[in-house]
């Protein structure tokens, strides 16, 4: 028997799973120092089945793209949404990232009966959801959700990247790599950084420190 999230925090036990139509949701960006966080949810046709469906970072970027147009193209619905920088700082990168997941759920076209989940945390929904461990490897509506978010989070750093390109956002995707880490010294931060970050607090200091020696 196992524990599900319903009506918003209200948790209840059930041994089944209501008929109709079930999506799956997953995220992209928790991890990065820059941009929005990304959540997308996809309820599948299973007349329209899709080979190859797993956890997106275990795919190639070449992979990930034809994937993101096949599961366009024949699910029964998808949605994409984010939660900006500026939530992000205010929210704190958790509540934001329940926050684009709620979004991206309520985006769908058609309503699930039931949602399920990548990890171990829920946003407040008005359906039954389910919180899945791993579920991007195991669950193809989750590995479909998790598909579309990357590829749209990566198309962001790559646009990203034309208006800033002394910080290498289409090669690291906002992640702190040792090129990102010096591009922040050496530069600060831009707009797109988020400020509730350790790296950038600590690159604005630094930009601000230079700033009043001069």
């Amino acid at each position: 028997m196992r524990s599900r999230n319903f009506l918003h925090a209200e948790q209840v036990s059930l041994s089944w799973d209501p008929p109709g139509l079930q999506a799956g949701v997953d995220e992209a960006g928790r991890g990065p120092l820059a941009g929005p966080v990304v959540a997308a949810a996809v309820i599948l046709d299973d007349l329209r089945p899709i080979a190859g469906l797993t956890d997106s970072k275990k795919l190639t970027a070449a992979r990930r793209e034809k994937l993101f147009d096949e599961i366009r193209a024949k699910a029964l619905c998808c949605s994409i949404a984010e939660a900006s920088v500026e939530e992000i700082d205010r929210l704190n990168i958790l509540q934001a990232t329940l926050l684009a997941m709620r979004r991206a759920v309520e985006g769908l076209r058609l309503k699930p009966v039931k949602v399920m989940v990548d990890g171990n945390q829920l946003p407040r929904l008005d359906v039954l959801a389910e919180a899945v461990v791993k579920g991007d490897a195991l669950i193809p509506a989750i590995s479909a959700a998790s598909i579309l978010a990357k590829v749209h989070r990566d198309r962001w750093c790559a646009q990203v990247d034309k208006h800033y390109p002394d910080y290498g956002f289409a090669a690291h995707k906002g992640y702190g790599t040792a090129a990102h880490l010096a591009a922040l010294r050496a530069h600060g931060p831009c707009p797109e950084h988020r400020q509730s970050f350790a790296p950038v607090r600590e690159a604005q200091a630094l930009l601000a420190g230079r700033e009043c020696s001069l």
